[in-house]
């Protein structure tokens, strides 16, 4: 068993028996925990240098726009060509694009011809239109990029019969426009009908056959619908939407979370009331704009095509299906709420008495490289001034293994942040809350004049390594526990009982640890970091200290701490969930749905919302939690020194968890 902490608490006994006083928590102190400081400053260090790296290598524009023949992304004012305003990929060549889609076929789509354009060109009815590529100036086209636009991308008059012979054989430099195309995310999708007067214009020219089986439409479909264009595509959103992340996601949870402690102060018996009620309206309304913007209620659902088009065009993407199935899960965590709350009415009589852009760079910074493909094909190269079989292969965005552990790296590294900042909060608190309670109120000429300031020097002295260790430790666990949970989900998946004995181990080990370290994360909690702004002793030391404080006093502690928990995870719902109401009202209006700033889908960006509005609540909350902590940890400290009698707890705490009053409690 552990000695009484009253060489650190308050007044203690010096070495001649006389009673000394130090001031309030004040003792022999000394750093703790230094060297896992000096590591955390490392790794910051070492995620400026990552983060460098994302700066100097990445392009943003590439997880929105795509790629040209020659590598260039689109809308890219510094490419040659210049690309700026250029923004949507066009696929010039009809023939590749039909091959890239059958089966038996080994082209792929990334090495179709494509240029970027303002538009995307649809069939005239009563003459062939032509998509030429890019003049160059060294060729016999002597055009501007500007007059090119001006012409329409269209210079096949004045193309030499030579020229214009390779463009009847779908070799360029012009292409025929025989399919009507529409914007969907950037890129022009054919629309597997095409224009009979354009078809008939180009037989009589004597062009090459051209198929207009559905594959044309199909695979670009299939391009553009892939799961790594969607995933590019929430990041891009992440970056046009970052006003409103900043002010529903950042100022509006600072603000709800102020009003939302001022009314707990003063109205702290109607705030659980309160609070449960607003919860239930708000995730009952998200629920709603989900199922609104899934196209289940009303004639607002998303959809993937930009700008003005024929109403009877339809084309759906993943972005849908991953709203519905939002809508699906919001709707039983609606349901699990409601049913909730109802369960907890009665506990809340008994409880009212006691009452968190670098990535977008890291995540573009692939390598732009022409493809090793072994296909024929032929294209017009106007600086050659003939028809060039040899460099026919597109280009894509390649991603190296250490551009992933870049990213692990950083997002680890920002995690591990938050949680550092988290824990030094909490312990800043703890500190001045301490020195309230054992100064037996905030009359005490002992109590510090600035406690808070107070609190904050001890940790910034003392304490940080110790904050840095805990916050490391709890990372880390975290993060293994969600490596460990993903293999055993796969496990899972594959199948629910691993035939091979070696599958069996790692499907039972998997499950053992994860119970291991859910313990671990229960026990190294917040009530350590109270113990390191009381004591000062180290994170390991300090978490023992609270472990044994909490199991000496269970009962005692689960009474009042379930119910004062439940009401404060309501309470950053709700902050959250306003969050999130507002960001969906922002984000649905014409500015995000329309234009440069369409977004993909708001469902990426309203969860990021949700999530930052989380993170502030939390902080301010925890101010709330670490106070009733604080004491709750004092007081069973208090008890245990002073034989079961707390000397220095106020009235109502002493009325709240002493036993000798359950009884009478109970009864009222």
């Amino acid at each position: 068993m552990r000695g009484p902490l009253g060489a650190v608490l308050g007044r203690y006994p010096s070495s001649d028996g006389t009673t000394e006083n130090e001031g309030i928590i004040r003792h022999n102190r000394k750093c703790r925990d230094v060297a896992f400081l000096v590591i955390f400053i490392a790794f910051w260090v070492a995620m400026i240098v990552n983060s460098s790296f994302g700066f100097n290598q990445g392009n943003p524009l590439r997880l929105t726009y795509g790629l040209d023949y020659k590598g260039n992304v689109c809308g890219d004012k510094h490419a040659h060509p210049g690309l700026h305003q250029l923004e949507l990929k066009y696929w010039l060549n009809p023939d590749q694009v039909y091959q890239s889609g059958v089966k038996s076929s080994q082209f792929e789509l990334s090495n179709a011809r494509s240029i970027c354009l303002l538009d995307c060109p649809t069939p005239l009815e009563d003459s062939l239109s032509w998509v030429c590529d890019y003049p160059e100036p060294e060729g016999d086209i002597h055009l501007s990029m500007d007059d090119w636009i001006d012409r329409n991308y269209d210079y096949y008059e004045l193309l030499s019969p030579e020229m214009r012979n390779a463009s009847l054989q779908l070799q360029g430099p012009c292409y025929p426009v025989i399919f009507p195309s529409v914007n969907v995310y950037w890129s022009c999708q054919f629309i597997a009908r095409a224009s009979n007067a354009s078809l008939r214009h180009w037989k009589q020219m004597g062009g090459v056959d051209i198929n207009e089986d559905i594959v044309i439409d199909k695979s670009i479909h299939s391009f553009i619908d892939s799961r790594s264009s969607v995933l590019k595509r929430y990041m891009a959103d992440i970056g046009k939407a970052w006003p409103v992340l900043i002010v529903c996601g950042g100022l509006l949870p600072l603000f709800l979370s102020v009003v939302w402690l001022l009314m707990i102060r003063h109205f702290v018996v109607a705030m659980p009331w309160i609070t449960v009620a607003l919860f239930n309206i708000l995730i009952i309304t998200v629920t709603m704009f989900y199922y609104l913007k899934a196209g289940w209620i009303g004639n607002d659902a998303i959809t993937p095509i930009i700008g003005e088009h024929d109403p009877y065009i339809h084309v759906f993407g993943r972005e849908l299906n991953h709203l519905r199935a939002a809508a699906i899960l919001m709707t039983f965590v609606m349901v699990l709420s409601v049913l909730t709350s109802i369960a907890i009415v009665r506990r809340i009589l008994m409880g009212t008495s006691v009452l968190k852009a670098t990535a977008l760079h890291l995540f573009s910074s692939g390598q732009v490289v022409q493809n090793d493909c072994n296909t024929h094909c032929c294209a017009y190269d106007l600086v050659s001034k003939k028809v060039n079989c040899d460099r026919c292969c597109g280009y894509s965005i390649r991603y190296t293994p250490h551009i992933g552990v870049a990213i692990f790296f950083h997002l680890f590294g920002c995690y591990w942040a938050t949680k550092f900042f988290i824990a030094c909060s909490s312990t800043v608190i703890a500190g001045s809350v301490a020195s309230y309670y054992w100064t037996r109120g905030e009359t005490s000429p002992e109590i510090p004049i600035l406690p808070v300031f107070a609190s904050m020097k001890r940790l910034v002295r003392y304490s940080l390594g110790s904050v840095a260790l805990g916050s490391l430790i709890v990372s880390f666990v975290e993060s293994v526990r969600f490596i460990l949970d993903s293999f055993r989900r796969k496990l899972k998946v594959a199948d629910t009982t691993p035939d091979s004995w070696l599958g069996k181990i790692g499907y039972h080990t998997s499950q053992g640890c994860l119970r291991c370290i859910e313990w671990t994360i229960k026990s190294v909690n917040q009530n350590a970091y109270i113990m390191i702004a009381i004591t000062g002793k180290s994170f390991c030391r300090s978490s023992a200290i609270a472990t044994e404080l909490i199991m000496n006093n269970i009962l005692r502690i689960e009474r009042v701490n379930v119910i004062g928990d439940v009401i404060l995870f309501l309470g950053k719902l709700f902050v959250s969930l306003s969050s999130a109401v507002l960001g969906f009202l922002v984000l649905d209006t014409h500015k995000y749905s329309s234009g440069h700033n369409k977004l993909s889908s708001p469902l990426f960006p309203v969860l990021v919302c949700w999530a930052l509005g989380y993170v502030v609540a939390t902080l301010f909350f925890a101010v709330v939690e670490m106070s009733i902590d604080t004491l709750i940890l004092s007081y069973c400290q208090d008890s245990e020194e002073h034989q079961g009698t707390a000397q220095f707890a106020p009235l109502l705490l002493v009325e709240t968890l002493d036993d000798q009053n359950d009884a009478q409690r109970l009864t009222q």
